[in-house]
């Protein structure tokens, strides 16, 4: 009997020691388990060309232990990451918020797996979203809104045609007696000319043309020493086995140049939102609108501070470089 309890007695003991080992074990290498939600905040509407981003939103979730929070970015989007205990609850409640719109609220699933992949889209619906008639009535009414800038861009210029003459003096039927320069055949004493164009500074030739146009023409043979279309320099040579001739060598004078182009666009209207993109190249962006029965400049370089609406602005994600707008009109303006 008393073998027996000193075997139970060992049993107990020992499994007190197993736990002990383990709950210390668990206390110095547990780490809390990390949940991930990730989403976008946009706007409640049945016209999904009205579902814009909202930015600026507080969104909180909660599994009555923990407590995360994050705030959506321009284009919407927010992540945000908590620890769970030791034994992960099955649900969470998520809390959505925003000046000027309801709160979202809604229970979370928390399955690890569903969480790490899973995109939520939440939408909040605007408060008193609908104006009455008489409220209408009583709003500015924005028109005839244009998006102006400017884009310098280098281009070659074309600033007149460059006209230059050359002679060639030669006697006609003397032996060459292979005294060099000679006919093609050897026969002939020949001469030879050359002359030479400078574009230059910042310009250059294009379609340079050599002709013979006075004296025994056929007896010559003209070589234009140039590669390519376009060149700085011109330089032009000329045999002429019989009597005097004269050339005559022409081209187009092109200037590097930057010019400035005035550019219009239309922004995209939806609803009380306004969606437009500048190109990278864009200097001196403004916006002329129509604010009842004034036609007024807005510059968008000075920021994004517009009486009857308000913008911000981000980088495209598609479009390197590009910048997008969005501009919300405020409550005493209507499209």
């Amino acid at each position: 009997m008393r073998r027996k309890r000193g075997i139970l007695l060992a049993v107990v003991l020992a499994a007190a020691a197993l736990l002990a080992v383990a709950l210390t074990m668990l206390a110095t290498h547990w780490q809390p388990r990390l949940i991930t939600i990730q989403g976008t905040v946009i706007r409640s509407n049945v016209d999904p060309r009205k579902q814009v981003a909202i930015d600026r939103a507080n969104v909180t979730v909660s599994n009555g232990t923990t407590l995360a929070s994050a705030e959506s970015d321009k284009s919407g989007f927010f992540k945000l990451t908590f620890r769970a205990g030791i034994r992960l609850p099955k649900n969470a409640a998520l809390i959505v918020r925003k000046s000027g719109y309801a709160p979202y609220i809604t229970n979370l699933p928390l399955t690890p797996r569903s969480n790490l992949r899973k995109l939520y889209v939440i939408p909040l619906k605007e408060q008193d979203a609908h104006s009455s008639n008489a409220e209408k009535r009583n709003q500015t009414v924005v028109s005839n809104v244009i998006i102006r800038y400017t884009v310098n861009a280098q281009a070659m210029t074309n600033i007149g045609t460059a006209v230059k003459t050359f002679e060639v003096i030669n006697q006609g039927n003397v032996p060459c007696h292979n005294q060099a320069p000679c006919s093609p055949n050897g026969f002939w004493k020949a001469a030879k000319g050359t002359i030479t164009l400078k574009a230059g500074s910042n310009n250059e030739f294009r379609n340079v043309r050599v002709l013979c146009i006075a004296g025994p023409c056929p007896f010559t043979r003209v070589h234009l020493h140039q590669s390519g279309n376009a060149t700085k320099t011109i330089l032009v040579s000329a045999v002429d086995w019989s009597d005097t001739t004269t050339f005559l060598v022409e081209a187009e004078v092109y200037r590097n140049s930057i010019s400035s182009q005035l550019r219009e666009s239309y922004p995209v209207i939806f609803g009380r939102d306004m969606h437009f993109t500048l190109p990278p190249t864009a200097e001196g962006p403004s916006i002329l609108a129509e604010i009842g029965n004034r036609s007024i400049v807005f510059p968008l370089s000075s920021g994004l501070y517009m009486s009857w609406a308000t913008c911000n602005s981000q980088q495209s994600k598609q479009s390197e470089n590009s910048t997008v707008f969005q501009c919300e009109l405020k409550p005493d303006y209507r499209f």
